[in-house]
């Protein structure tokens, strides 16, 4: 083997190496990082649907009714200017 065809494997390599090793696998970790930040959101979302609709199916809490109130010393007064 020549060294010319030595030096062209050598350069070749090295552009491969630089190729896989600072661009294809820091994008696949990019992808797979962002990939499951969307992941988590739509499970956070979907859970907080699942909760609304819920408390949207629940029956309203009910107020205790005001109590009645009892016939006895009521005055009745006018005001007077």
């Amino acid at each position: 083997m020549s060294i010319g065809k030595l030096l062209i494997f050598i350069i070749v390599g090295w552009i491969l190496y630089k190729l896989v090793f600072e661009f294809i696998i820091p994008v696949y970790n990019s992808t797979k990082h962002v990939r499951r930040q969307v992941r988590d959101m739509q499970q956070h979302m979907r859970e907080q649907f699942e909760q609304q609709q819920q408390q949207q199916q629940a029956p309203p809490p009910q107020q205790p009714s005001p109590k009645p109130r009892e016939k006895g010393d009521y005055i009745d007064f006018e005001e007077i200017k």
